[in-house]
């Protein structure tokens, strides 16, 4: 016999006892009322048992209420003769069945048996009542339930939305707690994110009674299908035989994914066991805005041509593989620019360079080893990341090479083949930094570009070439951030006149300092090769000329009145900006400084390869009457030949052949001609690289008229030589001071 404990008594079913009371004053002769759910469920009694008898007569009205939605009930007569009225309690307006009442009258086998009418008339006040109080009841648990799982989805919505226990930028980390939290708070047994044509495929499953690992093969070519046709949410409670997906004993909640444009490229679904709730509009309204959240961030971290990563998410799913705990595979990095894109675009339309985009990004994501993530980092350049060795990777890169040469975009009946050049560099786990090993990749794509295209080369520590291009690399960005952080710094190297007698002004060339993220110094030798490389000198060149005039207008008497010359450098790169000539000629007129006081110097290789635009521009600045100097005269191929038609004041002897002129006598005897050649042209000649006082005497005497370098005057602030220019003109020329050599400083 059922006891009463097994049986939950809260909620509306629970203080009934005034009712009870209440049937119990209207029909004298009740000995026991017990009231059941719609299931037959016993919810309260007045007694602390009942009987199977009992439950099998609750069961047997509920089945026949559902039959007469009219009827109030009815009387069913127990073992010895005890009467039971059923009494049947519905909501007024769905006609649904709240409850039953039974109340059961005193056995007596000689009394006359009353009418389930008659007692119902008796106590149907009592039974309205409780009706009513029931509907109440029902009504505010409804709106409790309804209450807590708007809780819960808002919880969900806002566990995706803050994107708990995912990081930044992390695609997988964000894709991975939409599936977690679907899971958990929808009750699924399998929620999937699929994107075919980015090849992701993300799923989670709950620990407990999870689906079929294959159930996700097994749908979701129907499902992709399907949104491609319905844009909205699909609830799928019902699989039959015959529908497309067969008979699955699984319930389906499809959502698709779209792109910016509308495009579904995906789905966003959910499964739950076939004896499981259906999915409700709800949920239905819940999982639209969960794979709203998942195509925003599938937008974000993808690239939106290629299907590729983008770099952020890149940088995320390498941090992922230098985290593994794993750390005994090594790992490697592929930098990938496609040759030539710009003539394909020029020669047969952007859409066809697009297309070959498109195309070499599917042969390399078809073709990506196990573990391993591709990203278009820029326009049309890729970056690979892989588990496995330099040797691999480079075997990889190379087939990739050859693949692409067969790619083709077709535009009309021509063909635009496509190459691409690869760097490869090891990816050190140790360090962890994605960021130099890309730079060293990259620094091998160069190379690869420099050695004809269509090739892939590996970065190597005992190549030269590459190890100066991956410098430059590395170096570039600091130097852009020093021009734009303004720490660059103006140093001025005295320029001794060797013969007093001849009355020559003193100069000064201004030297060019870099100042490191830790406040260290760095010297034109580190950083002209890649200001040199990646076209800073323009950019370096204007900001020399404005800070020097700058420097020099306070100090412009003292200048005039000491006849100090400031010699100033600048690029072949800006002969090339047609606006830097004008530029350089309106600052030195609005200046104020005496154009005496300024000389310019450029080097003898960059003269002769734009020796039109130079030319026109010596002639300018000594038409205004400031001096110009040729740089490192000596080491060009045809510097007599030019030298008669350029209006030079000044040249300045390269350093590689003054250093040697104590031991060798071919040294000497250059220098010494040109020594002779420039005071027959009128000109000023400088020794570069005096570095002891026997090499300052010794070109002396070989009619040299200025010497630089370190035995002369080390590179000082500008600022401090302006500060007190005469005291610093003062020093006697030849003071004995211990020097040690260092390399000849660079043109600036």
């Amino acid at each position: 016999m059922p006891s009463l404990a097994e049986y939950p008594q809260s909620g509306q079913w629970s203080s009934l006892e005034p009712y009870a009371q209440l049937v119990r004053s209207l029909m004298p002769r009740t000995s026991s009322i017990a009231v059941f759910d719609a299931r037959a469920q016993l919810r309260w009694s007045n007694e602390s048992a009942t009987w199977p008898e009992l439950v099998h007569a609750v069961e047997a009205s509920i089945a026949d209420a559902a039959a007469d939605a009219a009827g109030a009930g009815q009387l069913r007569v127990l073992e010895g003769d005890v009467p039971l009225y059923l009494c049947w309690l519905r909501d007024d307006t769905t006609r649904e069945l709240l409850a039953l009442v039974a109340i059961q009258g005193r056995g007596s086998r000689d009394a006359e048996q009353r009418t389930f009418s008659f007692v119902h008339a008796l106590v149907r006040p009592a039974l309205e009542c409780l009706r009513r109080e029931l509907v109440s009841r029902h009504s505010i648990e409804l709106l409790s339930e309804n209450l807590s799982a708007r809780d819960r989805d808002l919880e969900l919505v806002l566990a995706v939305s803050g994107r708990e226990g995912a990081r930044a930028g992390d695609d997988a980390s964000v894709l991975r707690v939409i599936l977690e939290n679907a899971v958990e708070h929808l009750d699924c047994a399998l929620a999937a994110v699929l994107v075919p044509e980015k090849s992701l495929v993300l799923f989670r499953m709950p620990q407990e009674n999870p689906a079929d690992g294959r159930l996700l093969a097994q749908t979701h070519r129907h499902l992709l299908s399907l949104a491609q046709v319905r844009r909205d949410p699909m609830i799928m409670n019902r699989l039959a035989q015959n529908s497309a997906f067969g008979a699955l004993p699984y319930k389906i909640l499809s959502c698709p994914l779209n792109n910016a444009s509308g495009r579904p490229i995906g789905i966003f679904a959910l499964y739950r066991h076939e004896a499981a709730p259906d999915f409700a509009d709800r949920e239905a309204r819940l999982a639209d805005v969960l794979s709203r959240k998942a195509s925003a961030v599938i937008e974000s971290s993808y690239d939106a041509m290629t299907g590729l990563l983008n770099r952020p998410a890149f940088e995320q799913r390498v941090g992922d593989l230098l985290a593994q705990k794993d750390k005994s595979t090594p790992l490697a990095v592929l930098y990938i620019d496609v040759d030539q894109l710009h003539l394909v675009n020029e020669n047969f339309g952007m859409h066809v360079g697009d297309l070959t985009l498109s195309m070499l990004a599917d042969m390399m994501r078809r073709r990506l080893p196990a573990g391993g993530v591709a990203a278009r980092i820029s326009g049309d350049r890729f970056a690979v990341a892989m588990p496995g060795s330099i040797e691999a990777a480079l075997e990889l890169a190379t087939s990739w090479c050859e693949s692409a040469v067969q790619l083709a975009a077709v535009q009309g009946d021509e063909r635009s083949r496509a190459s691409l050049s690869i760097g490869v560099a090891e990816l050190d786990r140790a360090g962890g930094e994605l960021t130099h090993a890309l730079a060293a990749a990259e620094t091998a794509c160069k190379a690869a570009k420099d050695r004809g295209r269509n090739r892939a080369e590996a970065y190597q520590a005992t190549d030269e070439s590459v190890v100066r291009r991956f410098t430059d690399i590395t170096i570039a960005a600091s130097l852009r951030a020093a021009v734009a952080e303004d720490r660059l710094r103006l140093d001025a190297q005295f320029i001794q006149p060797l013969d007093l007698a001849a009355g020559h002004p003193p100069h000064f060339e201004l030297l060019l300092r870099m100042i490191d993220d830790d406040g260290e110094t760095v010297g034109p030798d580190r950083f002209l090769s890649a200001a040199n490389r990646y076209q800073l000198m323009p950019t370096i060149d204007r900001w020399v000329m404005d800070h020097a005039l700058a420097q020099l207008r306070p100090h412009v008497d003292t200048i005039a009145a000491t006849r100090a010359v400031f010699a100033i450098n600048f690029s072949g790169q800006s002969l090339n900006d047609i606006e830097f000539a004008d530029e350089l000629i309106r600052r030195i007129e609005a200046s104020g400084l005496p154009p005496a006081s300024l000389c310019f110097e450029l080097t003898e290789s960059a003269t002769i390869a734009n020796l039109a635009r130079a030319e026109v521009l010596m002639r300018r600045l000594r038409k205004l009457g400031c001096g110009v100097a040729l740089d490192d005269f000596g080491t060009g191929l045809s510097s007599l030949a030019y030298l008669r038609q350029l209006p030079v004041s000044m040249l300045k002897i390269d350093g590689s052949f003054v250093r040697d002129i104590l031991h060798d006598a071919r040294s000497e005897s250059l220098v010494q001609a040109v020594a002779q050649l420039a005071r027959s042209m009128q000109m000023l000649t400088v020794a570069e690289y005096v570095e002891t006082d026997p090499i300052r005497e010794r070109i002396a005497g070989l009619g040299v008229d200025y010497g630089q370098g370190f035995s002369i005057g080390r590179p000082v602030p500008l600022t401090d030589v302006l500060a007190d220019l005469p005291a610093a003109l003062a020093r006697v020329p030849g003071t004995a001071r211990e020097v040690v050599p260092e390399p000849a400083p660079g043109l600036h």
